[in-house]
């Protein structure tokens, strides 16, 4: 109780917390910084950043009060993975873990460190970090770096980092301990206003791409909905999951061929043809002006408007003819289609011809049939890669959806993160009430005109009256008939100026609508999808040496979760991890860790190199 709520005198001093010979401060509980206050949270209170607290800042390094104070050099200025010298870490605050032998049962996830070193993560997340103080109270860089090792734990928010040990979790990251989240969220909030998260994401991207190129130019776009559960006027979108519309986000997401999320981006509901080119913008800044591009999505984006902005950005697509189906002119041929997984090629039967698209131009039509009758077919603006080979690359657009059912099982991006949200005029367009009026009245005018013409028809078949009863009764009924026919003319003609759509402030006046701040969830999403694609890389280093294509990301991640010892001297970092039970797992480990120690990593804001070994197994 005290350690949690406790006064300051009496809460606990942080393990290595800061030099042997520095007497423990008051302040902070068990060597965190103090909690920022919680309203605001984008903006810190003028003066708080860098002033001390009630008995002064813990600051690595020398003791305190003796000699100058370190001037730390701005964060871009941060050394990459090739020459690894930082004059200082940017807001480096918390005190590193400088020597000692500490048991961690999350050892495994120091491996995650081959994977950041190999994509020079260091430079990356310290350039966008904020300015470093003269008297900084946080290291920045180690935040960081601890929260997407939280994630690749299984830690789905910054409130579930509490269910991790935070000594054993923090020196992960070469901090004296991971931060309560009272201190965390407000810190994350604080560098996620000062930075741009998705700049960050595509700098991330770049580098991952520069060090595993997909080896082909085919990416997949995709939205995926975030509910909100919220009580502000939040604009809806269907929720796949629950087939019903609702209140919430749409993230557009860019993966490549091998399913590593490549780019994002996040507003309202709109459709996938909508988001669309503002998700192309962001890849194109990834991978460069002149780099060739292929697009797959799926119907959603089927849309004459979406291939023309694709085009416009000097890019191909390829996805589904929303249906029904084009007639096909074309004789099918016979196609073969090898497969990975050793077993006979299948057959295809594939019709390739050109087809007409409205307001867009001509494309390739790509159609497959099935015991004689056209199935599917497949638009796309590739005039030169094979049939064959064109839909197997649009099959494999399932790598998106995969990949969105697995960061939303184990690194919670379905989390908003945020509920503060401003309001605005709500423009978008809603269906037209007048419209629907006026339509109304259209049809109550067809069915009038319909039953004056049936009347007129039955007064002329009908055998009970006389001629002359006819004769007198037609000129009403023709009359009739006129103003009927008057009144659908009229109709249609007041039909016709009135839009579909209108403003929903217009619609109803005063409408508002809720936008959601979305800079804090950015950041958390970058830090997920860095820790996700760790655990890719390392997932497919493993198996390697395991082949076992069903298990290996699950092996992965128990993989995360070993535990182990730190011991970490002046000169190395050095893991031991404890040896997994199946002997096949601790071969393919042993394998992985000789790899990684050919070159070995270090570990953000810290310059030693990190070994790996495997304990003893323990006799039996």
């Amino acid at each position: 109780m005290f350690r949690r709520l406790g006064p300051a005198a009496i809460q606990e001093q942080l393990p290595a917390g800061g030099p042997e010979a520095v007497p423990a401060a008051s302040g902070p509980r068990a060597g965190e910084p103090e909690p920022e206050p919680e309203p605001g949270d984008e903006t810190e209170a003028p003066g708080q950043e860098g002033e001390p607290g009630p008995a002064g800042p813990v600051t690595p390094g020398p003791e305190a009060g003796t000699g100058p104070e370190p001037v730390p050099s701005p964060a871009g200025e941060l050394a990459g993975a090739a020459g690894r010298e930082p004059a200082a870490r940017p807001g480096a605050g918390l005190a590193r873990v400088a020597g000692g032998a500490l048991p961690s049962r999350y050892a495994g996830a120091m491996l995650a460190h081959a994977y950041l070193d190999r994509i020079g993560a260091e430079a990356i997340l310290a350039a966008a970090l904020p300015p470093a103080l003269a008297r900084p109270r946080y290291d920045d860089l180690g935040l960081l770096t601890a929260t997407s090792l939280a994630f690749a734990l299984g830690a789905s928010s910054a409130e579930g980092t509490k269910h991790l040990i935070p000594a054993q979790a923090g020196i992960l990251a070469g901090i004296g301990r991971l931060p309560d989240p009272r201190t965390l969220r407000p810190r994350l909030a604080a560098i996620a206003g000062a930075c741009d998260p998705l700049a960050l994401q595509r700098q991330l991207a770049a580098a991952m791409l520069a060090a595993d190129a997909p080896g082909l130019h085919v990416y997949y776009v995709d939205d995926h909905f975030v509910p909100y559960e919220g009580a502000k006027p939040v604009p809806k979108g269907w929720n796949t999951k629950r087939r019903h519309a609702q209140p919430g986000r749409a993230d557009t997401m860019v993966t490549d061929y091998q399913g590593r999320a490549v780019a994002f981006a996040t507003g309202d509901p709109s459709g996938l043809s909508a988001t669309l080119p503002g998700a192309l913008a962001q890849l194109r800044q990834v991978l460069g002006a002149e780099a060739t591009i292929m697009l797959g999505f799926d119907r959603g984006g089927s849309y004459p408007v979406a291939f023309r902005a694709i085009r416009d950005a000097r890019a191909d697509w390829v996805t589904w003819r929303r249906s029904p189906l084009a007639p096909v002119t074309a004789k099918p041929r016979r196609y073969w289609a090898a497969r990975g997984d050793g077993k006979p090629a299948e057959v295809l039967w594939l019709a390739d011809e050109t087809a007409e698209i409205k307001e867009y131009g001509q494309a390739r039509q790509i159609t497959l049939f099935e015991a004689g009758a056209p199935v599917l077919q497949v638009l796309t603006s590739d005039t030169d890669a094979p049939a064959a080979a064109l839909l197997a690359w649009l099959r494999c657009r399932w790598r998106i959806e995969n990949l969105f059912k697995y960061l939303e099982a184990h690194y919670g991006i379905h989390w908003l993160c945020d509920y503060r949200a401003g309001t605005q005029d709500d423009d978008h367009l809603i269906a037209n009430p007048e419209r629907k009026a006026a339509r109304a009245r259209l049809r109550e005018a067809e069915a009038a005109l319909a039953t004056a013409e049936r009347e007129l028809a039955s007064l002329l078949t009908s055998p009970e009256l006389s001629a002359a009863a006819k004769n007198k009764a037609i000129p009403p009924a023709e009359k009739k008939i006129t103003t009927a026919r008057d009144a659908v003319t009229a109709a249609t003609a007041a039909l016709k100026p009135i839009p579909a759509k209108a403003p929903a402030n217009q619609v109803t006046p005063g409408a508002q609508k809720a936008i959601l701040a979305t800079r804090r969830r950015s950041l958390q999403m970058v830090l997920r999808l860095l820790a996700a694609a760790a655990e890719h890389w390392l997932g497919n280093r493993l198996n390697d040496y395991l082949r076992d294509p069903d298990e290996y990301r699950a092996i992965t991640r128990h993989l995360l979760h070993l535990g182990g010892t730190i011991t970490s001297t002046p000169r190395v970092i050095t893991v031991t991890l404890d040896p997994p039970a199946a002997p096949r797992i601790t071969r393919a480990l042993g394998l992985l860790i000789e790899e990684i120690n050919a070159a070995p990593p270090r570990m953000p804001g810290d310059t030693r190199p990190i070994t790996y070994q495997l304990a003893a197994h323990p006799p039996i």
